[in-house]
């Protein structure tokens, strides 16, 4: 009996913690939760082919993206709120992991802007700088990466998925 009670305390703690601040950019992204193909053939996919997940953590407070997962250049991302504002953190294959804060949110548009992170050197270093989102509906998504290298743009990675049926 006295577990019982202990559970249902736990599960009522875990409701609370469930009704944290949302923001319409975070729950674009909750929405996401799934698995995710490419919509087209390019350079490093097939049409097809598995290119992220996505699944709801922390009581509804972060979502995880993993890109090209049980590969050896998967990449993981975090969305979370800071305050009221969107940000992520984008663990790279190439051992940086650069921040970045939503600046523009649209309709159905989400843009980030570099605000910092780890290992990196703004300056010179490689890095994912920029990052932008259409969520041109639920189940297809186009999203844009801009890489950095000595200070200026460099590499522009262009992304249309899919939802993967069930």
């Amino acid at each position: 009996m006295r577990k019982a009670g202990i559970m249902v305390l736990a599960l009522g703690l875990g409701a609370a913690w469930a009704a944290e601040p949302t923001s319409s950019g975070l729950d674009r992204f909750k929405a996401l939760e799934g698995t995710w193909v490419a919509a087209e053939d390019g350079p490093m996919v097939k049409k097809g082919d598995l290119v992220a997940q996505y699944h709801v953590t922390g009581a509804g407070s972060a979502v995880v993206e993993e890109v090209f997962p049980g590969t050896h250049h998967a990449m993981t991302t975090v969305y979370h709120l800071d305050g009221s504002d969107l940000v992520l953190t984008h663990y790279c294959m190439s051992g940086n992991q650069p921040r970045m804060r939503a600046k523009d949110s649209n309709g159905t548009k989400v843009a980030f802007a570099f605000d910092g992170g780890t290992n990196i050197d703004a300056k010179k270093d490689q890095h994912m700088h920029e990052a932008a989102f259409e969520f041109v509906g639920k189940d297809e998504l186009r999203s844009t990466w801009v890489e950095f290298t000595e200070g200026k743009p460099g590499m522009t990675v262009n992304m249309h998925l899919v939802r993967k049926a069930s």
